[in-house]
Formats: C-alpha cells, sequence, structure tokens
C-alpha cells in the first residue's frame, strides 16, 4: 500500500490515486462499467466544454478524448485479454495528459514535450491538424513510456507482461490518427506538394513514436535501480519529443 500511495502522488493528479485504489481493491476481478476509464473521461469530457475549439490543447483534447473512449469500449468488448492490464494503462498514461494541464493551468511548467502545444496554442498560424499531431508526438514518445513503467509498477509486472495491450492501445491509435488526418487534413485540391504542410507530415510517424516508446519503456525499467541514470535518460526523452513538438507547430500561415 506505501508503494500505490507514493505511486499516486508521484503523478501528481487525484485521478491516480482514486483509480490505483480501485484496482487495488479488486477492479481487475469485475471491472463492470471501467470505473478505472470513467474519471480520465469525464476529465477530458470536462476540458472539452471548457475550452474554445480553436485552441490547440483543445484540438487535441478531442482527438484524445475519442482515443480513451475508444480504448474502453475495446476493453468492454474483450478485445484485451487482460482488462485490468489495459485499463491501467489507459488511466495511468491520460494521467499524464492531464498532469500537464493541471500543471500549467496552476502556473507551473509544463514537461518539456508539452511546452510547444500549451505555448502555440493560439497562434493563428499553426493549421488544427498540426495541433493533433504535436499533442499526439508528446504524448505517445514521451508519457506512454512512463506510463508503461508507471503499470508495472502497479500491477507487479514486467514490460514484456503489457506488450499484448501495448501493442493493442498503439493499433487503435494508428486506426485514430488516419482518421484525424482525414478530418483536419485539408482537401486534395488544397493540400499540394509545395505545401509546407505537406513536408511536416511526412517528418513524423506514430509508428516511429510507438516503437521509440516501446524502447524507451524496457530501459527505463532495466534503469530503475538506478534513478540517477533513469532520471537523465527520460529528462533527455522528454527534451528530444519537446524540440519534435516545436518543429510540428512551425506557424504555416501568417497571422
Amino acid at each position: 500500500m506505501a508503494q500505490t500511495q507514493q505511486l499516486g502522488q508521484d503523478s501528481g493528479h487525484d485521478i491516480g490515486l482514486d483509480t490505483v485504489r480501485d484496482i487495488g481493491r479488486g477492479i481487475g476481478r469485475d471491472i463492470g462499467q471501467f470505473v478505472a476509464v470513467d474519471p480520465v473521461v469525464d476529465r477530458m469530457r470536462t476540458l472539452r466544454a471548457t475550452w474554445h475549439p480553436a485552441d490547440g490543447v483543445a484540438v487535441f483534447n478531442r482527438v484524445y478524448l475519442t482515443v480513451t473512449e475508444e480504448i474502453g469500449h475495446a476493453i468492454q468488448a474483450g478485445t484485451f485479454a487482460d482488462r485490468t492490464a489495459a485499463a491501467t494503462l489507459d488511466v495511468r498514461f491520460a494521467e499524464r495528459y492531464l498532469t500537464a494541464v493541471d500543471t500549467v493551468a496552476t502556473g507551473g511548467p509544463a514537461p518539456a514535450c508539452w511546452r510547444p502545444l500549451f505555448h502555440y496554442r493560439r497562434h493563428p498560424g499553426v493549421r488544427p491538424l498540426q495541433f493533433a499531431l504535436a499533442g499526439i508526438n508528446a504524448h505517445v514518445g514521451h508519457d506512454l513510456a512512463l506510463a508503461v513503467v508507471d503499470t508495472c509498477r502497479v500491477l507487479e509486472c514486467a514490460p514484456a507482461d503489457l506488450e499484448d495491450e501495448f501493442d493493442r492501445v498503439g493499433d487503435i491509435l494508428v486506426l485514430l490518427e488516419e482518421r484525424i488526418r482525414e478530418e483536419l487534413m485539408p482537401g486534395p485540391d488544397l493540400l499540394e506538394i509545395a505545401d509546407p504542410l505537406t513536408h511536416l507530415l511526412g517528418c513524423w510517424s506514430l509508428d516511429r513514436a510507438r516503437d521509440g516508446a516501446w524502447l524507451a519503456a524496457r530501459s527505463l525499467w532495466q534503469l530503475r535501480g538506478l534513478p540517477e541514470l533513469a532520471g537523465e535518460f527520460t529528462e533527455r526523452l522528454d527534451r528530444s519529443v519537446g524540440l519534435v513538438g516545436r518543429m510540428l507547430l512551425t506557424p504555416l500561415t501568417r497571422p
């Protein structure tokens, strides 16, 4: 229990502690309406109703809410063999984003991977698709690896035990990324080869981000007994993902 409380405090978000307690009380035996997933979905729905639709963070939030709802439906449908592991990974993953939102709302600095999105969220020269991809980049490139490690600690397992859940979550993300591109990308008459957006879209890949997240998660797990080295690894990962996010948010039109 002491380990669970510490993990909840480290997350910096009340939802983390509540859902970990739910899991500890036997949520894996009877997930029911997926109490573990519901709180984070409710938070994102509240944010959707609060922010202006054109806000860059709101654009990502709408995308991510759809992802989380889709994963919840998949858990309910029995897509995941281990529903507890899937629900825990989904919640720990979402908490990373929600903690960044709360930190910025209280005047604190967001992790480096999220800073470009929060900084440019109201820039008129950045297109909606850029906001969505920058958020996905931060969340998958940085947060997903840490969420895997968080989940391993909560469930007392190793990353290899979560590989199936990780892959299925990744498959859902890929399908939703395709949908996002279809909905937010300009029509074929507007998106020409010379359009800078075409170049930016070709410079980032969700598949590569997923592969990098899995490697980072495994590396961090191996470094868990070396906290100083693990901290340095995490910081460098945060900064490198933030650099990619800044590139994705390059203003493409004049204000």
